[in-house]
């Protein structure tokens, strides 16, 4: 049977062997103390290019915040861009800015975001170039620019009245609000006009930037790799503008249901995210008004990126729900969830992007049935291959057909030293990554390297940490773990010449240059 979609890994000729590094924007070395889409991204670009990389995979791109450490898989917005991710040499470069706006700069270290001390920095140099903004007559494009993108206009209002309520959780704001009283909405807008003006200006200034970004990456040939979380935050604007599509209580709109997983390889307890689950249904039908939502966030994410990867993506046949309340994900249910007819409605908007389908932890053939029916490829984790024998489907020679994506690890794993290193993980697991790296572990981020090139994946993605052969200090993210993640950075000069020599010759070994 055809699958319902092409994979974008297939061309004309068949599967087209490629190569990829996994590193987030914020990751970037840059002057401002986070990564940035400006020159920082264009830079890095540049860089991929002469590495011989075909494609750059990032997370995802939604304003973050402090309640959530920063999280991008807990956004305050499913459509918005992250202000912090802004470049200000743009700015300048534009005439709102001047150079001078950014001397007196605090001093940001090379190594890991600090976010409270970019986010006032950014934050006073974002007003500053509003002001000049309003100034120099954009009111008309900020105008123009509202009324073609709805979305932006949902989350300027939740981020005003967000912060005219100190920061408030959306749970935590008076009932007249919570719930859109019209009036009371009314007044909000004449009240925070200016403030919600300021947050049309950052997703303008986003998408102008991101914009340049795009056209940069088509003429260096990068194709650019984002990521959706399946769910969206309890604290966002989506569950404000949207209730309807989530398991929620209509008073205070707390969640009936949460999102998570079982027990896994990550943690014995579960995951417990605390996402709101979707109400696929609305009495004995579909819920029209959650297919309209989904229709139009992957609309928006094809404007932004050439490929999507779709966390949790098994959360589409079953997902795990847990009551609002409970303290850890062990007392949950699966549920079934729209499976392939949420596919076929949307048909339309899925053809318009590449789908990579995040298919780890708990697969079965329900899922794995799913998956091929629809022609989207999967994920291969080298770091899951070596605990349970010759069968280990994370095995290269397990892989059954190239419309797959290998990875050393992902942002929720160790780095690859830092695995190596790991005393938690088993003598026999590191045994038997040895024999089939056919190594004596000298050089473990080489060895995994290696092992995910060779591979009859046809593309094998990096993350930068690992190809710098860095340890555990600078994993990205350790699930079930609050605090310390999200903040690591690539230095400047990692980013050197040589790196870009080594990455290319080994492209181009394993026949996966872009040349």
């Amino acid at each position: 049977m055809k699958p319902l979609f092409n994979s974008f890994l297939k061309g004309d000729g068949g599967y087209k062997r490629a190569a990829g590094i996994l590193i987030h924007i914020s990751s970037l070395p840059g002057d401002h103390g986070i990564g940035d889409i400006g020159l920082p991204a264009k830079r890095f670009i540049d860089f991929l290019a002469e590495a011989g990389q075909r494609y750059w995979q990032f997370l995802p791109l939604g304003p973050t915040s402090s309640a959530f450490h920063h999280s991008p898989y807990m956004a305050l917005s499913a459509f918005a861009g992250n202000p912090l991710l802004i470049g200000l040499d743009p700015l300048v470069e534009a005439g709102l800015l001047s150079k001078k706006d950014l001397e007196g700069a605090p001093e940001f270290s090379p190594y890991f975001v600090e976010f409270s001390k970019v986010k006032r920095f950014k934050q006073r140099a974002l007003k500053k170039a509003f002001q000049a903004f309003l100034s120099g007559g954009g009111q008309d494009q900020l105008d123009s620019f509202a009324a073609t993108n709805h979305w932006a206009c949902h989350y300027a209002h939740f981020m005003a009245i967000r912060e005219y309520l100190g920061q408030a959780g959306l749970l935590s704001w008076p009932e007249e609000l919570r719930l859109r009283d019209e009036k009371a909405l009314e007044r909000m807008t004449l009240e925070l006009a200016s403030e919600i003006r300021f947050h049309l200006f950052t997703q303008w200034a986003f998408d102008e930037q991101w914009k340049a970004l795009r056209r940069h990456a088509r003429k260096k040939g990068i194709s650019l790799v984002g990521d959706i979380p399946i769910y969206v935050g309890l604290d966002s604007a989506d569950v404000w503008t949207n209730p309807e599509g989530f398991h929620l209580e209509r008073s205070t709109l707390r969640p009936i249901w949460i999102a998570g997983v079982p027990p896994d390889y990550f943690s014995p307890k579960g995951q417990l995210w605390g996402n709101p689950v979707y109400r696929w249904k609305k009495g004995s039908g579909a819920n029209e008004g959650l297919y309209t939502w989904w229709r139009e966030r992957l609309l928006r994410t094809a404007s932004l990126v050439d490929v999507v990867r779709i966390d949790h993506f098994r959360g589409f046949q079953a997902f795990w729900r847990v009551r609002g309340g409970a303290r850890d994900a062990r007392d949950g249910q699966w549920t079934r969830g729209p499976g392939i007819s949420f596919f076929r409605r949307l048909k339309d908007a899925f053809e318009k992007i590449g789908i990579l389908a995040e298919d780890l932890g708990t697969i079965t053939p329900d899922v794995e049935r799913l998956l091929k029916r629809l022609g989207f490829p999967g994920m291969k984790v080298l770091q899951f291959a070596f605990d349970s024998g010759p069968a280990n489907p994370y095995l290269p020679q397990n892989y059954a057909s190239p419309n797959c994506v290998v990875y050393t690890g992902t942002h929720d794993n160790d780095t690859c030293v830092g695995w190596y290193l790991d005393p938690k993980v088993g003598k026999e697991a590191k045994a038997a990554f040895r024999r089939h790296a056919n190594s004596a572990g000298d050089a473990p981020h080489l060895d995994f390297i290696r092992l995910a090139y060779s591979s009859v994946a046809a593309l094998a993605v990096i993350p930068m940490q690992d190809v710098l052969g860095f340890g555990s200090d600078c994993r990205m993210n350790t699930p079930s773990v609050a605090q310390g993640n999200w903040v690591w950075r690539c230095a400047h000069q990692y980013l050197s010449d040589e790196t870009a020599s080594f990455l290319r010759e080994w492209a181009r070994f394993h026949n996966r240059s872009r040349e």
